[in-house]
């Protein structure tokens, strides 16, 4: 298992695609990524325009507001956990000599909801 540092802003879509290239070393196969936290998320989503981006966090802090009234969790981040539920922890993507197959406009991102913080992404390649 590899494991990747990423340092994250309060809120925000981190572009790690070249983090995780760069641990491939030439693979072919499938490789599965996770995070070990519960207010942050991993993403394949358009890496091109960033507005792409700022427009997810605009919705999903619609689906689930910063400031609710009936939230009772002490630490006040419940929408960062609700966040993370909706996005989800791990990724399956497959790779070709040491390169992730996406789509043309596809990266993938490390999402965070509740920082800035430094985090890690788990990396198994199979």
């Amino acid at each position: 298992m590899r494991r990747l540092a990423v340092r994250t802003p309060p809120e925000g879509l981190v572009n790690i695609t070249g983090q995780v290239e760069a641990v491939l070393e030439g693979h072919t196969g499938l490789v599965y990524l996770f995070v070990p936290h519960t207010t942050c998320s991993l993403l394949v989503q358009e890496g091109a325009d960033p507005h792409v981006a700022q427009d997810l966090l605009r919705r999903l802090e619609e689906l689930a507001p910063r400031h609710h009234p009936k939230d009772r969790h002490a630490e006040g981040n419940t929408h960062a956990h609700l966040k993370s539920l909706l996005t989800g922890v791990h990724l399956l993507l497959p790779a070709e000599g040491g390169r992730l197959w996406l789509g043309r406009w596809q990266q993938v991102f490390l999402a965070e909801f509740d920082g800035p913080r430094e985090r890690e992404v788990w990396v198994r390649l199979l």
